[in-house]
């Protein structure tokens, strides 16, 4: 499976791709930034984003997305902007009939690290570590998407397959039985 990680920002948006599957090594593919001017109006930033993430999409063609999942943590303004960003990446992945994920951002921490409230430095270095670079990409923002991947790969691919598997049996997650992914309050296990 390839993901593409999508960490939404309206000025820098961290984009990573993961080749792997649950139980097998994981691969980066390629990590980047796509950036908007500041000072543009905001239609002309997300027409930018939406450019530029078409093309990561056309050259990289991910079989799912993971965006990380917002919350009303900073101002108003700040979290307007990042959510319009993420928007966008899920209408172009929408667009393109892929599958779309949101993890938040202790989720991902829990799957990369172990720990839900790891600092970002763990978190770049667990990524390293994982798909095995030399160092951990720049800016960090690129380090934060690959850790939506991993955390896609290890986590929601693994929930996809199990809701598939319900789905045919059928069963759903109104049932009773949920979906890994979208568990809340449950105590889950890090991958080491």
């Amino acid at each position: 499976m390839r993901v593409l990680g999508v960490d939404p920002g309206l000025t820098r948006m961290g984009i990573g791709l993961v080749d792997g599957r649950l139980g097998a090594p994981l691969t980066m593919v390629a990590a980047g930034v796509i950036r908007t001017p500041a000072g543009a109006p905001i239609h002309e930033r997300l027409l930018g984003i939406d450019t530029q993430i078409a093309e990561w999409f056309d050259e990289y063609q991910p079989d799912a997305v993971a965006v990380e999942r917002m919350f009303a943590q900073e101002g108003v303004r700040t979290i307007m902007g990042t959510a319009q960003a993420a928007g966008v990446a899920m209408v172009a992945a929408a667009r393109r009939g892929l599958p779309v994920a949101l993890h938040t951002p202790s989720e991902v921490k829990a799957a990369v690290t172990g720990d839900g409230r790891a600092q970002k430095e763990q978190v770049a270095a667990m990524v390293v570590r994982v798909l095995r670079l030399a160092e951990a990409p720049k800016p960090v923002d690129a380090t934060d998407a690959l850790a939506l991947a991993v955390c896609h790969i290890w986590r929601g691919g693994a929930a996809d397959r199990i809701a598939a598997a319900m789905e045919r049996q059928g069963l759903s997650a109104d049932s009773g039985s949920v979906p890994l992914h979208r568990t809340r309050g449950r105590k889950r296990g890090g991958f080491r």
